[in-house]
């Protein structure tokens, strides 16, 4: 679900797994905090990507088996793109991408890698105003054109 409890995913009849990346009606990309040092950077691109998946209808495709019969998990079959901004530009694509009700957010909130305990982490969060929640990672899906708008020219990670 959205922030605003509207379900965001593919219906059973728009995913087609011969079509290109390109041509999905969403776009999921993930974009991670540049100011991290690489391990809590892929930490938290993986956190928001299991989140993303668990949230976000339609988006893994079917297993994959090669010649020896050897199975492989699905993975996403409309692509993900890993970008990377600073502080402010990963909080000001967050706002906007939450205040969007045709998109799906999950956040990597920088206190999640700074606790060990979830309920620790849950109660620290109830004490942390919006306007001052640090990021380490968001994951937004939603219709190509908005994402598109929202990341700009963003860099892929490197």
């Amino acid at each position: 679900m959205s922030e605003h409890g509207t379900a965001i995913g593919f219906a059973p009849d728009e995913i087609d797994f011969t079509a290109s990346t390109r041509s999905a009606r969403l776009k999921w990309v993930i974009v991670v905090n540049s100011e991290l040092p690489p391990g809590r950077a892929v930490n938290a691109a993986v956190c928001t990507a299991v989140a993303t998946a668990k949230a976000v209808s339609g988006l893994l495709g079917d297993e994959a088996v090669d010649a020896d019969g050897e199975r492989y998990t699905g993975l996403p079959w409309t692509g993900c793109s890993i970008l990377s901004a600073d502080t402010e530009k990963l909080r000001a694509v967050r706002a906007k991408a939450a205040a969007s009700p045709d998109c799906h957010v999950a956040d990597m909130p920088a206190v999640a890698q700074q606790i060990r305990v979830y309920d620790d982490f849950l109660a620290t969060m109830k004490e942390i105003p919006t306007e001052e929640m640090g990021y380490c990672a968001i994951g937004v899906v939603g219709p190509r054109n908005r994402i598109d708008k929202l990341v700009g020219k963003l860099p892929l990670m490197a």
